[in-house]
């Protein structure tokens, strides 16, 4: 069973956001626990209990809360792990069937080659992977929420790249949000791209990380870290082959 396709990157944030409030509450009620969800990293969250769209009041605070919906939100309050009552963000985010089938469909796209069949099976995973789009073995993109993914037209991903949707804190706080790469865009092996808007024709060098520390880049850019410094060989550096640096030599000894 695939998941749902999305038309859009913010169509998908908000479903997979209103999906995942639904099993906050349930899990929250059984658990004896309030959970939090907030539209920034530090800000003051909202109680999922008053987003429940299953009653008239909370249907409308969810659509206020989801409109305009955000490229990322942060969770908290569900406790440290050996809490009595702690939740698991991981159960908080999916089913254990479907992380177990995600986390096997990652594991095998590993070791593919960038083929049209890797392709097949990323957008199996829920993953948005446009056409002719090549992704090379070890790149590893997130189980977490493949659906937040979408890679453009014509982009090459490199070997050994890593793109994460999301970013766990300790102590039952986590956050999670779009990862965007443009149309004609060449990512570097093993670029580390967190939740990100990459626009179309951006070029990252090998090595590079993006993530946390930018949330966006612009169209056209090459992105990546400072090459080593190189010294030309000069005058100054080339001595002659019969030199001597020695006090006999007839230099030192005019001087």
């Amino acid at each position: 069973m695939s998941p749902r396709k999305y038309e859009t990157p913010e169509e998908a944030m908000r479903e997979v956001t209103r999906e995942i409030i639904l099993r906050a509450i349930r899990m929250a009620k059984r658990k004896g626990r309030t959970i939090h969800i907030s539209k920034s990293a530090r800000g003051k969250g909202i109680d999922v209990a008053t987003l429940d769209p299953r009653t008239s009041e909370g249907q409308r605070r969810l659509e206020v809360f989801l409109t305009p919906v955000r490229r990322h939100y942060t969770w908290y309050g569900l406790g440290a792990p050996e809490e009595p009552n702690a939740i698991s963000w991981r159960s908080l985010n999916l089913p254990l069937w479907r992380r177990a089938l995600v986390g096997f469909q990652v594991t095998l796209s590993l070791f593919m080659k960038g083929t049209p069949l890797k392709n097949a099976l990323y957008r199996w995973m829920g993953a948005y992977i446009g056409k002719n789009v090549e992704i090379m073995q070890m790149v590893w993109l997130d189980h977490y929420r493949p659906e937040l993914i979408w890679i453009g037209d014509n982009s090459l991903i490199g070997a050994f790249t890593r793109i994460t949707v999301h970013a766990y804190e300790g102590a039952g706080r986590f956050q999670y949000g779009l990862v965007e790469i443009g149309k004609n865009c060449v990512i570097g092996a093993g670029t580390g791209i967190g939740p990100i808007k990459i626009e179309d024709g951006v070029r990252t060098l090998p090595g590079t990380t993006l993530s946390p520390y930018l949330a966006r880049v612009r169209a056209g850019s090459v992105v990546g870290f400072s090459p080593p410094a190189v010294r030309l060989p000069g005058p100054v550096d080339t001595a002659p082959p019969d030199a001597d640096a020695s006090d006999d030599s007839p230099k030192a000894r005019q001087s």
